[in-house]
């Protein structure tokens, strides 16, 4: 009663007209990606947006109504611009919904055909919401992972390999305008050649110079149901006599010198990345961060030992940062900075294919080695 208490008032603002009230943001725009078992909503706004939980409610035939989630988004204007909705009907969703619920408040309707569980992000720069959407368009519901295991404790088979930036975005800029996504683009299709020679089944966010946002290499990761997910970085610096290789993991409590990378990664001012914890609380870190941890110490020491004593990058180590690349990614999942583009001779490496080539052998050499500590923890009995 509630609800369709709720779509009539909606129903009678657009149709009185109502006027707008001062001080209120906008929907800019609303997007979504279907895969087999997982479909991608944002909702994106031009200001930050507050929100209450998601709601779950059953379908109700008397009305006519779907088995639908909705979400209420206070201080936004919508009017009557999403007065159809938006048609998905991929299996999953049937439709997403907008409407203004009150003067100040939008409600957001996904209108389900199936329905296994969901979780909510709420990002910035651009402000948006993400809602995730899982379950089997086949009818059953979803699995958690092979052999009833979560992404982290199976069998590792598939490796997502991200290659950062990309199209309109170049990244970090270098000596000689050395651009970031050209030299991430050769060592992600190393890595992932390298991958295939050990066996592992290799998925690309991206095979050559387009344009993606962190959410749709996030959705692709999850709709190719990887096990792992490895981002390739190449790093900068103010100082150039600063150089060498450092691997990222997510955690709650990341190392404050991290921020300034992550805000450029992000593509956030550095004031925003703080804002990250928030959502970080959210997710099952306890279950991620050991293993993403682990994974990013077995690359890291292959990124420092496995080369040629002359061509051995410095070691800056392992840390902690909050990226939206690695909390957007429901797997144990890396951040790889493969060298500083503004140092003199790193970059004159960096610029070197070969080079290039052994720095993703050398990262799946770890990935191998990683996957190699999980069987055997497997096979002992379990993860510990």
């Amino acid at each position: 009663m509630k609800l369709r208490l709720t779509l009539l008032l909606m129903c009678a603002l657009g149709l009185l007209g109502v006027e707008r009230p001062p001080g209120l943001g906008d929907v800019v725009d609303v997007r979504h990606w279907s895969y087999d078992d997982y479909t991608r909503v944002v909702v994106e706004f031009d200001r930050p947006v507050q929100t209450e939980g998601l709601q779950r409610l059953a379908a109700d035939p008397g009305a006519d109504r779907p088995e639908r989630l909705y979400l209420d988004l206070e201080g936004i204007w919508v009017g009557r611009s999403y007065s159809e909705g938006v048609a998905v009907g991929d299996g999953l969703l049937q439709a997403i919904r907008l409407g203004q619920n009150t003067l100040r408040r939008v409600r957001l309707v996904i209108d389900l055909e199936r329905y296994s569980h969901h979780r909510v992000l709420t990002l910035a720069h651009p402000h948006r919401i993400v809602v995730d959407v899982y379950g089997k368009r086949g009818g059953a519901e979803a699995e958690i992972g092979a052999a009833g295991l979560p992404a982290g404790l199976r069998p590792i088979r598939t490796v997502v390999v991200d290659p950062g930036h990309g199209g309109r975005d170049p990244g970090a800029i270098g000596i000689g305008r050395l651009q970031e996504k050209k030299v991430t683009l050769r060592v992600a299709k190393a890595l992932g050649r390298a991958l295939e020679g050990y066996g592992f089944q290799v998925v690309y966010t991206r095979q050559d110079d387009r344009t993606l946002t962190l959410e749709e290499r996030t959705a692709f990761a999850e709709s190719a149901e990887g096990d792992l997910f490895i981002s390739v970085h190449a790093n900068a610096a103010p100082r150039r006599s600063v150089h060498g290789v450092e691997t990222y993991y997510l955690d709650q409590n990341h190392e404050r010198h991290a921020l300034n990378l992550a805000a450029r990664e992000n593509g956030i001012p550095r004031g925003q990345v703080n804002v990250l914890q928030e959502t970080l609380a959210k997710l099952h870190m306890e279950e991620l961060s050991p293993r993403s941890h682990q994974l990013a110490q077995a690359v890291q020491k292959r990124l420092v030992t496995g080369l040629p004593r002359k061509l051995r990058p410095e070691d800056l180590g392992v840390k902690k940062g909050p990226f939206y690349v690695l909390f957007l990614s429901n797997m144990p999942a890396i951040l790889v900075e493969v060298g500083f583009l503004t140092n003199k001779s790193e970059a004159k490496r960096l610029r070197d294919t070969d080079y290039l080539d052994r720095l993703g052998a050398q990262l799946a050499a770890g990935v191998n080695a990683y996957s190699d500590e999980q069987k055997t923890r497997l096979a002992a009995g379990g993860p510990r």
